[in-house]
């Protein structure tokens, strides 16, 4: 451990360099810890919005309506002897799901 003050990174500006340096031990810490914080808060939103806008450019398919997101998927449900296609997706808690077609276009 160094005895010696250590020296303002370039990246901090002088009016920030001079307010620390106006701080005791104890605030100083304070500060780091908040500071460390913030930036793992302000790393995980940058990644969250990466992984939005990699969801936003996946390729849509050509048959999902504009009311249903790109995260969806197409499931089977037999209803009364018949099959049917439906979009299905998750919103919160909650399963949509929307009517696409009968499984065999002929029904």
């Amino acid at each position: 451990m160094s005895y010696s003050e250590p020296a303002i990174p370039s990246e901090i500006s002088g009016e920030l360099a001079d307010s620390l340096d106006d701080c005791d031990a104890e605030m100083l810490r304070s500060i780091a810890r908040y500071a460390e914080a913030l930036a793992e808060y302000r790393e995980r939103e940058a990644r969250l919005s990466e992984a939005d806008e990699e969801d936003t450019a996946q390729e849509r398919p050509e048959d999902l309506p504009e009311d249903v997101p790109t995260k969806a998927t197409l499931t089977e449900k037999e209803i009364n002897g018949n099959r049917y296609y439906y979009w299905q997706w998750r919103e919160g808690d909650k399963i949509k799901s929307q009517y696409k077609g009968p499984v065999n276009p002929e029904q």
